[in-house]
């Protein structure tokens, strides 16, 4: 992540231009009534937000009487004698500033309805650019009479022509410069005090920007989306339309949000509702998240956001692109609750600066939280998410730019799409469905209330199986259990498998990464035991090549498997993350963890619980046995351990490993583990072991260690 220097608490100062003569009545047009206060009120509200009053220059013209009596003396004031043009007031102000070295904020006292959160993004960007100079922009539907912004191929701004002057095709662009900049002080007052008079023999601002492109100096801008902001007030047909957005705006909610700290885990960010996640929350992690597409230069590849049915998911995907969009960043908004790999595949397939999944997994209902995926899909690792916790924490609610979502929607900055036949067509282009259709196989699946039974409907109904549904419906809560699909959660899959003659049961957790497993009797498959036989499949029987990579928490059978076929097993830290980095350096054939996840090369860089249901019935089909069967063919080729695992010996040692937590190792590929859960507030106690006498022995030689310890 690129460093800023610039940062946005450079030292800033204020002027306001006030210095116009026309007036609407007798009254200055700046101290006429507009709502509840006046024009020049509006102006001042928003710079008090980033500056202290002693830091705001306002330059007055005829009217400084009225103004200095109207809005006292804590500003300072500087009287334009002639009015020579807005290139010439800001000069004003350099006896005053002779040995500041920061930024120059500009505003104009007859345009009183940009957003804080407008000035803000404006602020921001141009310390993220580290700019020269940074203006604001609209896309601007009706006609006004602002110079237009002329950019080239790549986007850059090449020049601004004053609508006077512009040509018919030129005033045809409808971006338009609509009146605020940043500037660096060293740098623009140099401009202006070689500036050309304009041929109305006044000195503008618009010409400093002109020249400042001229000479290499580096010009950005900000593009607000509401209209409503560039309206200047000028006469009293304008005074009474910024009126009425002045009571249109009072209808707007305002959504405050409570203050906490933003953490990642193995898995992201996750944190009770109400406490740790808050919509105060999202907004900073996703103004964090925005800042580094900033300085990388990646606003053109835009975000994914999508999210599960958790309370309060929709809501944050929506809070998200709000941040986002607010930033000129283009969003892609999923249309409805997703499983976390369909995003994780559309955030590639598009290749977005970041996918963003609202979701908190496994966890219980009143916890909610945050996957970020890269480009290629995979998870940030430890490094990038230290940096944007540190930078999210540091965050106030003043340093967050947004947009109302309707605006954004409305200026297509933020796109609702529907990407479910695209992740379909892609498990269904790797999965042989004409093989699953002979078959004729009668499965039932469990998603646990949660976003897996869409797309593994489709699928499975595709290949032409008998398929049925149990908790399938939307229910926030999850029947008042954690979605996690382990044994204890699937006695009614179990019994329903006895019961009906099923060929296979699956489960998928709450945000559908995550499989479950029960054979045609009942018998719950563990994950390691789904890791092997999905390891076997594809290298002994669809002739795939390659090694796995499996956390420190799964079985060691994975290693003896991968040593019988001649290839490599590597061990990495827990969290999914690891696995994806790990596949990727070795360009192994599979990676998984014992917690239920797993990915095969060729898919995406996370796991995913549809792809792998889809495996496993392609599985059953191809070879035409039972999964009990294939069991005990994969044991022939391993041996057998067993595993344990526990939320909280007396057997030589071999070595020990501190790489997560503290990892006993002891012989014939034995070990215990004992390490704080990256993505829940528990210590996990897991062994496996030869029998399942030495696996209690071992998990009850762990209680003793921890309890005195």
């Amino acid at each position: 992540m690129p460093d800023n220097k610039n940062t946005p608490t450079q030292e800033l100062k204020i002027v306001i231009l006030a210095a116009g003569d026309e007036s609407i009545s007798t009254t200055p047009i700046l101290l006429q009534t507009l709502g509840d206060r006046k024009v020049i009120d509006y102006v001042l509200q928003n710079a008090r937000q980033f500056a202290k009053p002693e830091d705001i220059t306002i330059i007055v013209g005829h009217q400084q009487k009225e103004m200095r009596a109207h809005l006292g003396e804590a500003y300072q004031y500087i009287h334009q004698d002639k009015r020579l043009g807005t290139g010439h007031a800001v000069l004003q102000l350099k006896p005053l500033l002779q040995d500041f070295h920061g930024d120059l904020l500009i505003l104009y006292g007859d345009t009183p309805l940009f957003h804080a959160d407008s000035i803000r993004g404006l602020i921001n960007r141009h310390h993220l650019r580290q700019a020269h100079l940074t203006l604001l922009t609209g896309v601007i539907a009706h006609t006004h009479p602002y110079g237009r912004i002329i950019r080239d191929v790549s986007g850059q701004i090449v020049d601004i022509i004053e609508a006077a002057e512009a040509s018919k095709a030129i005033s045809e662009i409808r971006e338009l410069n609509v009146g605020a900049y940043v500037a660096r002080a060293d740098a623009i007052f140099p401009v202006l005090e070689k500036l050309a008079p304009s041929p109305d023999g006044t000195y503008r601002l618009t010409d400093c920007a002109h020249n400042m492109i001229r000479t290499q100096l580096t010009v950005e801008s900000y593009q607000i989306y509401d209209q409503d902001e560039v309206q200047g007030i000028n006469t009293a047909e304008d005074l009474a339309q910024a009126a009425f957005i002045v009571q249109k705006r009072l209808f707007r909610p305002h959504r405050p949000g409570a203050e906490s700290t933003v953490a990642f885990g193995t898995g992201g960010w996750r944190a009770v509702i109400g406490e740790g996640f808050t919509m105060f929350n999202v907004r900073r992690l996703c103004q964090a998240l925005a800042n580094n597409i900033i300085l990388r230069r990646q606003e053109k590849q835009g975000v994914l956001i999508g999210y599960d049915r958790r309370f309060l998911s929709d809501r944050a995907g929506e809070v998200a692109a709000e941040v986002f969009a607010g930033n000129n960043i283009p969003v892609v908004l999923l249309s409805e609750d997703a499983p976390t790999p369909l995003i994780t595949y559309a955030t590639a397939l598009l290749h977005s600066a970041y996918g963003l999944a609202f979701t908190a997994s496994h966890n219980p209902p009143e916890w909610n939280g945050l996957k970020v995926f890269l480009d290629d899909g995979s998870l940030l690792l430890d490094e990038e998410t230290r940096q944007i916790e540190t930078e999210t924490n540091a965050m106030s609610v003043a340093d967050v730019v947004r947009i109302d979502l309707d605006m954004a929607i409305e200026a297509g900055v933020i796109v609702r799409r529907d990407m479910t036949n695209e992740y379909v067509d892609a498990i269904e282009k790797f999965v042989d469905l004409d093989v699953i259709r002979k078959a004729n196989l009668k499965v039932i699946v469990d998603p646990m209330y949660g976003v897996g039974q869409l797309t593994l409907d489709i699928i499975l109904t595709e290949a032409r199986c008998r398929v049925e549904f149990i908790h399938e419906r939307r229910n926030p809560l999850f029947g008042g259990r954690s979605p996690a699909p382990d044994l204890e959660a699937l006695q009614q899959l179990i019994t329903t498998i006895q019961d009906g003659k099923y060929d296979l049961g699956m489960a998928t957790d709450g945000d559908a990464d995550r499989i479950a497993i029960v054979d045609e009797l009942g018998n719950y498959i563990s994950t390691n035991d789904i890791l092997l036989l999905v390891y076997w499949y594809m290298h002994e029987v669809r002739g795939e090549r390659g090694g796995v990579v499996r956390n420190l928490a799964t079985t060691h059978l994975l290693d003896r498997m991968a040593a019988k076929f001649g290839e490599k097993s590597i061990e990495v830290p827990v969290g999914f993350k690891h696995i994806a980095a790990g596949m990727v350096q070795h360009n192994s054939l599979l990676g998984g963890e014992s917690s239920g996840g797993l990915t095969v090369r060729g898919h995406i860089l996370g796991k995913d619980g549809i792809f792998a249901c889809a495996l496993v019935v392609e599985m059953l089909a191809r070879t035409g046995k039972r999964l009990s069967q294939l069991q005990e063919e994969v044991y022939k080729i391993t041996g057998r351990l067993y595993s344990l695992e526990e939320n909280m010996g007396a057997y030589p040692v071999k070595s020990i490993s501190h790489s997560d937590g503290t990892k006993v190792l002891m012989d014939n590929d034995n070990w215990a583990l004992l390490r704080f859960s990256g993505t829940e507030p528990v210590l996990r106690l897991m062994v496996e072991a030869d029998s399942p006498a030495k696996a209690r022995e071992l998990i009850e030689w762990l209680k003793q260690f921890c309890s005195t310890s």
